[in-house]
């Protein structure tokens, strides 16, 4: 018997080729598509460099005043060989307030305070030097920091001493990043500081407190103690204090305590802000001058002909 061709209960599959239909969209649209997303990188990356560019400023400003976080030197960490930490110091403006500086000779009777003037003034009398200590005293009083200032006039000038105390730390333990009451209070002074033509000494000092490595080099308290001599002028100049007040920056370390029987005690962490009169701003400044006259050319001179060259 001969098979039957087609069979009536047989499922017919019929295959229709899409190559043309295909053919007809072709690849125009993957161009497309690809554009969109190179423009989706482009935004993101513009916004990216928008993004950065603060905190680039922002370390810039710090690396140029020299204020870093470090590790605290107390706790006797080794890691501290490895070197210092770089740290971002956080701004936080405050609105500046001008303190009123009174000029000349005091009178007995009552005067109104002088008003604010663009013109800086000369303070070289006590009198005039005790009206700005007073006008400070009142700021860090407001600050809640009375406790933690000292002013004193001498026949230099006048010296101001911010230290620790038990309940507030001027900048935190181990670091040259200032408390949020000390950059305050460093702010409230640029103003008062602004109106007057004294030169101002920085100076800053840490308690006997060693670090762990003592080896040549390594960061000690020399370098914290110039670091927050050099945090306190940047403080001061963000409060809107000229940078020609400031005559020199300087750190002493433990070497000069203000408690000489406990060379660990808090008063000792304390940064000195020394407002020179003219004549101690002069001797001063002579010190490091050109080695021409005075007592340092004469100590330069042969002591005995027979010594010339």
């Amino acid at each position: 018997m001969q098979p039957k061709l087609h069979d009536a209960g047989a499922t017919v599959v019929k295959r229709v080729s899409r190559r043309g239909h295909d053919e007809a969209h072709g690849g125009a649209w993957k161009v497309a598509f690809a554009d969109f997303c190179l423009a989706l990188l482009c935004l993101f990356l513009v916004l990216w460099l928008l993004a950065s560019r603060n905190a680039e400023r922002l370390q810039v400003v710090m690396k140029s005043s020299g204020a870093n976080l470090l590790e605290d030197g107390q706790g006797l960490s080794d890691t501290l060989s490895m070197g210092t930490r770089g740290s971002m110091i956080e701004r936080h403006p405050v609105p500046a307030r001008s303190e009123d500086i009174h000029a000349g000779e005091p009178d007995h009777g009552s005067r109104e305070p002088m008003p604010y003037t663009r013109e800086p003034v000369l303070l070289d009398t006590p009198q005039q030097l005790g009206e700005l200590a007073q006008r400070i005293e009142r700021i860090a009083a407001d600050e809640g920091l009375a406790g933690n200032l000292q002013s004193t006039i001498t026949a230099q000038g006048l010296r101001l001493q911010l230290h620790d105390t038990d309940a507030n730390g001027m900048f935190e333990r181990g670091s040259a990043v200032p408390s949020s009451r000390m950059r305050s209070l460093l702010h409230r002074l640029g103003p008062v500081l602004a109106q007057i033509r004294n030169r101002l000494l920085i100076t800053g000092h840490t308690d006997a407190t060693p670090y762990n490595d003592k080896t040549p080099g390594a960061f000690s308290n020399w370098g914290l103690s110039t670091q927050r001599a050099m945090s306190a002028r940047y403080e001061l100049l963000a409060g809107s204090m000229p940078e020609g007040s400031v005559l020199q920056v300087s750190g002493m370390a433990d070497t000069a305590p203000v408690d000489t029987v406990n060379t660990k005690a808090p008063i000792n962490r304390r940064i000195e802000l020394m407002v020179l009169t003219s004549a101690q701003a002069r001797a001063v400044a002579a010190m490091y001058g050109p080695a021409t006259g005075g007592v340092l050319a004469a100590s330069l001179q042969p002591a005995s002909p027979a010594l010339a060259p």
